[in-house]
């Protein structure tokens, strides 16, 4: 006797699930390796004493604080 055609569906969507799911798992891992960065450091921007936005921290030794 042949088996049923509902077991066959059954195991072809539990197929196609688990296909979906490593290729879901396959896309995450991808756009994690592709990140640019992502650490506070890189993140972080300055402002110099023109204005303009910058990536490295300003110098102490020029800064012109005003002390009352």
């Amino acid at each position: 006797m042949a088996k049923s055609q509902a077991t066959f569906m059954k195991k072809q969507r539990e197929k196609k699930r688990k296909e979906k799911k490593e290729d879901k798992a396959i896309r995450a891992e991808e756009r994690r390796s592709a990140s640019a960065g992502g650490s506070l450091d890189a993140m972080i921007a300055y402002i110099n004493e023109d204005g303009e936005i910058v990536d490295t921290p300003p110098d102490n030794l020029h800064k012109n604080a005003l002390k009352p």
